[in-house]
């Protein structure tokens, strides 16, 4: 089958009608945008496909086959498909025409993989998971703060194949952002690779910076001055989220650190050094993150230990209130006990002369107490 019968099997469109849709959409600069759950507008998992030349989109004469072919046969050039969650039989179709490898191509197509950077034959295979933050009015032990997905890229000598996970991440605006700096887009796929990087290390360092105000705000209230009577499970959901965004960031270091000091053919040894500052931004997520591990486990201590004094404040209240009661408690035993020869059960005053005693008692072990701090 010629290339143009694959990249029509793959997309799932025909010549005249899907491909064209998406050459009129992008000169109308109209962008699909899959942030959201539902599948592409144009029928498939393909979000996007533009071919560049020396940093400029290349003219949409006829449709984007035509397009496609040209790269290949001129040899200069690359092509960025951009997909969302494809299927088994529409990945089927680009595996051939880019001839990418099975495993690659069934992490791809499956998700769930940590953080790493693969090559198979000529083909780089990156997987990187994408996070954002939940916005929440108020911080329960139920929120959600974090949610992540997933973003993989192939990278070849004239093609970038992006495969995106999930409800975010989408990729719309830095394309915007790379097509604005040609000179940067010249520099062929591995700089999309290296935009991608940044784009995803960018998303970390925002998103910490918004899980750092939560923090401060679990801090704020148990610190507080009814610290004690705060709520322990918000702590507890705060570092699931963090334990979350850790799987994240953490695996990332290695990869990064390959693809900038490792020699790579599909990776341009002027971008190798753009690398190392995004791998720099990485380095510092990570100490954040470490940072906000170790503050939430002070804080959960301290939480902890002060649940413990007001349980010890209580608990001598509570001994010093039996003390006082048990003094007319057993004064009372003692003249239950109704034996005929007491003293003072007959005397005219004995009645008055208990009720003395008892109070000046139980009066002097409470200024006792007050006095030590226990009431």
């Amino acid at each position: 089958m010629s290339m143009a019968g694959n990249l029509r099997k793959v997309t799932g469109l025909g010549r005249v009608g899907g491909l064209r849709k998406v050459a009129r959409l992008a000169r109308r600069g109209r962008r699909v945008d899959l942030s959201h759950p539902a599948r592409s507008p144009l029928g498939s998992s393909v979000v996007n496909c533009v071919a560049y030349e020396e940093g400029g989109r290349l003219p949409l004469g006829g449709d984007l086959v035509d397009t496609v072919e040209r790269v290949r046969k001129t040899g200069s050039g690359f092509v960025w498909l951009g997909l969302h969650e494809p299927t088994d039989q529409e990945f089927a179709g680009i595996a051939e025409l880019f001839d990418l490898h099975p495993l690659a191509v069934e992490d791809a197509i499956e998700a769930h993989q940590r953080p790493k950077v693969e090559r198979y034959g000529e083909t780089l295979f990156a997987v990187f998971k994408t996070v954002c933050y939940v916005e929440h009015e108020e911080l329960t032990a139920t929120s959600e703060v974090v949610n992540t997905g997933e973003l993989m890229v192939f990278v070849g000598q004239d093609f970038v194949i992006t495969v995106r996970h999930g409800r975010h991440g989408s990729l719309g605006p830095l394309r915007e952002e790379l097509e604005a700096d040609p000179k940067q887009l010249a520099k062929g796929p591995s700089a999309v690779l290296h935009a991608v990087a940044d784009h995803v290390v960018d998303d970390y360092l925002s998103v910490i910076d918004a899980v750092q105000a939560d923090i401060e705000q679990v801090e704020t209230d148990v610190f507080a001055e009814n610290g004690a009577r705060a709520d322990p499970g918000r702590i507890y959901q705060l570092k699931r989220e963090l334990l979350e965004l850790k799987r994240a960031v953490v695996p990332l270091n290695r990869p990064l650190l390959e693809l900038a000091d490792r020699p790579m053919r599909v990776v341009e040894p002027e971008i190798q050094a753009y690398f190392r500052d995004v791998s720099d931004h990485l380095m510092r997520a990570g100490e954040q993150l470490a940072g906000f591990d170790e503050l939430l486990n002070s804080i959960l201590q301290a939480h902890l230990a002060q649940v413990t004094v007001a349980q010890n404040e209580d608990m001598r209240k509570i001994t010093a209130w039996a003390a006082i009661i048990a003094v007319p408690t057993m004064v009372c035993g003692v003249y239950g006990m109704n034996f005929d020869h007491m003293p003072e059960l007959h005397w005219k005053y004995g009645y008055g002369m208990v009720i003395g005693v008892i109070s000046v008692a139980c009066f002097a072990l409470y200024r006792g107490f007050r006095r030590n701090g226990w009431l």
